[in-house]
């Protein structure tokens, strides 16, 4: 069963901050939440050290780079094979094209987030991923025409 963390009103504005921005400057953060410069910087070391922060990360926009698609597809496998469940994440975490990917309840088994460049791309990354070697049952791919709400990491509610 998972730990949970204790945390206290000024945790949770750091966190918050930190969501919003975390490359705001130690002492900036500090004015914004009523603490000192060195409690604010001690109380991110034990966050993460505590695994609650897990890392800092810049959110790209891919449509700024290069053309790509968004494709979610859904995943189903004959049965709960837990040795091909095993072998099927596994994949997922080292392929390029998931960009997140997730096991969820009902009809399906699996929910993935790809992007590739072009359809010919997203052929070539179902016949390699999804086709008969991986054991999938059947997939639902969905294509994104655009995108509504954008990823917002300081949207996400923390748990009270």
């Amino acid at each position: 069963m998972t730990e949970f963390i204790k945390l206290d009103s000024f945790d949770r504005k750091l966190i918050a901050r930190a969501r919003a921005n975390n490359l705001e400057p130690a002492r900036v953060t500090a004015d914004a939440v009523g603490l000192s410069e060195s409690a604010v910087l001690r109380r991110m070391r034990r966050l993460r050290a505590e695994g609650v922060i897990v890392r800092d990360v810049a959110v790209v926009d891919p449509g700024r780079i290069a053309p790509h698609m968004t494709i979610h597809v859904l995943v189903r496998f004959p049965s709960r094979d837990r040795a091909r469940g095993t072998a099927f994440k596994a994949a997922m975490k080292v392929s390029r094209e998931v960009q997140g990917a997730w096991d969820v309840t009902g009809e399906w088994d699996y929910l993935l987030n790809v992007a590739v460049p072009n359809m010919e791309a997203y052929e070539a990354f179902c016949e390699r991923e999804l086709g008969d070697d991986a054991g999938v049952e059947d997939f639902q791919s969905m294509i994104t025409i655009r995108e509504i709400v954008a990823f917002d990491p300081s949207r996400a509610p923390l748990a009270g």
